[in-house]
């Protein structure tokens, strides 16, 4: 079954270069340009992962990751954070709110595609090692 990818940007050019390339490598994708459009896509969609934006205008990536975090049916879904933010306290503070992982824009299509496989890796693995116990 193929994977299924929410990618969170206010930037349409990346919403759509995004899509294309995810899903020129076999994922479903779901764009949503801002946060309250990530909130419902997530209910809906029930997505894999989610790729989300940190600066977008009304509600950022930050609150986006902490209402994802609190609510039981959303709380598993792994969501990296993609952003121009490159300080370390940025990353520090994606990954201790809950992000899988954090992706600095400019990111190189090639280094964010094999952080993908890697965090559906990493969440098979979890999976597996729940059912064998």
């Amino acid at each position: 079954m193929k994977k299924k990818i929410l990618v969170v940007d206010d930037e349409d050019d990346i919403l759509h270069f995004l899509e294309l390339v995810l899903k020129e490598k076999g994922y479903d994708v779901v764009t949503a340009s801002s946060g309250h459009e990530a909130l419902t896509a997530v209910q809906i969609e029930k997505p894999d992962l989610v790729l989300l934006d940190i600066m977008m205008p009304q509600m950022d990536g930050w609150e986006v990751l902490k209402l994802l975090r609190v609510d039981e049916e959303t709380a598993h879904i792994p969501v990296a954070m993609l952003s121009a933010r490159t300080e370390a306290k940025d990353r520090v503070q994606g990954l201790q709110e809950g992000a899988i992982d954090y992706i600095c824009k400019p990111f190189s299509l090639q280094d964010l595609l094999a952080k993908i496989e890697t965090i559906f890796g990493q969440v098979e693995g979890r999976g597996k090692a729940a059912r064998e116990r």
